[in-house]
Parts: C-alpha cells; structure tokens; sequence
C-alpha cells in the first residue's frame, strides 16, 4: 500500500459522521460547561430594619430566654438581665412587673445547671430589698423545694439564696405563712438533726455535703433564728418618741404600707395547720420553737461542737444567739 492511499483514507475519516447508537448520550464536548447548578437565594418578606432593639425590648426577650433548654443561653440572659439592673438601681423601669419577673426566676432555683444558679443568685443580689420585701411568699416555696432536692448541689445553692433572703427581707420571711416552721424544718432536715437521736456519734450525717457546707448551713440557722427570736434594738426610740409628740405611735393608726397587712388574721382562706401558721409575733415564734425544734437543735449542737473545727465554731456563733435570747425572755420589762 502506497503513502498516497494511506493518507486519502485518513483524510476522509476526518469528514465521516460516527454512528451513534440508539439510547445512547451524545457524547459531551471536552471543554463542556455545566451550568445546571442553582445557587442559594436569600428571601426576605419583609425590609430589614437598620434601628436597634429598644432596651425594654431586650430586657423582655432575655427574660423570654430564661426558659431556653441551652444551659449557656439561660446563663447568659442571667448576665444581661442582672447588669440591667445593676446600672438601673430600681425596678420601677423595668418593662414588667417585680412580680411577673419573679415567676420566671424562680424556677431557675432548681435548675440542674450550677453556672446558672450561681449567676441567679447574683441576679437576686441586684434586686431591691424593698421589692422583695412584698413577695417572699413568691420564693419560699421554691427555695424549701430546693432545700429538700436530692441533688446535693442544688441543695448548698438553696442555702445560699436562703441566706440572701434573710439579709433582704428577713422580718417578712419569719413572720410569713409557713416561713417560721417550715423553713425550720427544711433547715433541721438537711443538717441530719430531725431525728431524736441526732446527738449520738450514730446519728445521720447531714445531706447538704461536707464539712464546710455543713458549717455554712449552721451559720444561716443561727442568723435565722436570730432574725425570728430576737428583738430589734431600737436605739432611737426616746428622741422619735420625742420629736412626734403628742401624737405618739402613729403608724398604728394609719393604713399599713405593706401589702395583705391582716393576713395572719386569715379571714377567707382555708384553715390553717401548725406548719402554715403567720407568726408575726416573736413569742408565737419562740412558743414555737421551744416546743417542736428547741431539743432538736440542741442535740445537733452538741455533736457539732464535739466535732470541733470550723463547724464548732459556728456551734458556738449559735449557742451566742440562742443565749441572747434567753436573756432577752428573762430581763424585766
């Protein structure tokens, strides 16, 4: 075969159509292109605005967030919230009532977090004591629930925001429904002294932890009991006394300023048991006392002091309250 035929034949190859076969794709060129992508499209329905969120408008919605299931969400509007109210100093600003503000913090009480108790109590740090003062009756159940939680965690924060109420409002805590005897229970119990035996070396341990948790629970009964047993010395009598004549003793004669001031009568509600009892008065508290926790505490006493150490210090702190006060019951007048 000559080189003439050769090349006429592979010329010819170059102007013959290939044959395709039935179903088959046509092939695609090399420098193809696909295009048959579609890319993500943003829709808006409505014009974004350029203004920022008013400040009760984050308030609300960080108050909204207080029922995330994110821990570190719940914590973080902790954080706002508490700052707002740090810079504010009252809550006569807010965008909801103390109130219904309340309702949403105290379930954070029993929250399994520790981050976000921890930084609740710092949020009830920033509240005035004179809006807590009206709504104890708000957190006691909450923090009797925490107090009686099997975690112990949960337990030691109950006890914490419990020394926090007592500084804040501790005449309305004691002399509210339930807030003298139930709280003294709840105390008793966790410290392991509601058993009879609870002097003896074989007496159970307390629930709330080790030795430095015990030691803090023991110094907030004693600064309970001292807020419910004894009298406020009033120092400045004699001069009010003297500035206000005649008209001595006013305020028993004017509206009361708190709110529901004849609640302890209980008028329409159901009838009372021993442990709901309103003790507003000092000798209710101290009859009271005597008779359904006086031997308990003195039994847990004496254990305490016999351990020594920091907790037979704050033993002793108590063993000085109670003494005040039986000096208080037997000076004349």
């Amino acid at each position: 075969m000559t080189s003439s035929a050769k090349k006429k034949r592979e010329k010819k190859k170059d102007f013959q159509k290939p044959k395709l076969k039935v179903g088959k794709a046509k092939p695609k060129a090399a420098n193809h292109t696909d295009t048959s992508f579609r890319a993500k499209a943003i829709v808006l329905n409505q014009q974004l605005s350029v203004d920022a969120p008013s400040a009760s408008a984050q308030f609300s919605h960080h108050v909204s967030l207080l029922s995330s299931k994110s821990e570190n969400q719940r914590r973080e509007s902790l954080v706002f919230l508490a700052a707002c109210l740090d810079s504010a100093k009252t809550t006569a600003t807010l965008p909801l009532t103390v109130s219904a503000f309340l309702e949403k913090l105290c379930p954070l009480i029993l929250d399994g977090s520790n981050g976000v108790r921890s930084q609740l109590l710092r949020l009830f740090q920033t509240i005035p004591p004179a809006d807590i003062k009206d709504r104890v009756a708000r957190l006691l159940p909450h923090i009797r629930a925490g107090m009686a939680h099997l975690s112990k965690d949960i337990r030691i924060s109950s006890i914490d925001i419990l020394s926090w109420l007592i500084g804040a409002a501790g005449q309305e805590l004691v002399s509210s429904s339930g807030g003298w005897f139930m709280t003294l229970e709840c105390l008793t119990t966790v410290l392991g002294w509601r058993s009879v035996d609870a002097g003896r070396w074989t007496a159970s341990k307390p629930s709330i932890g080790n030795s430095k948790t015990t030691t803090k629970t023991v110094m907030v009964l004693a600064e309970f009991l001292k807020t419910g047993l004894l009298e406020q010395a009033d120092n400045d009598n004699v001069g009010v006394i003297a500035v206000q004549f005649p008209s001595w003793h006013l305020h028993f004669h004017q509206i009361p300023g708190k709110s529901n001031a004849y609640g302890y009568l209980n008028i329409f509600g159901p009838p009372p048991d021993e442990k709901n009892q309103m003790l507003e008065d000092r000798e209710d508290r101290l009859r009271c006392y005597n008779a359904s926790f006086a031997a308990l505490v003195n039994d847990g006493i004496a254990i305490s002091r016999k351990e020594g150490g920091e907790l037979g210090r704050a033993a002793g702190i108590l063993v000085k309250v109670l003494e005040q006060v039986e000096q208080q019951i037997s000076a004349p007048g």
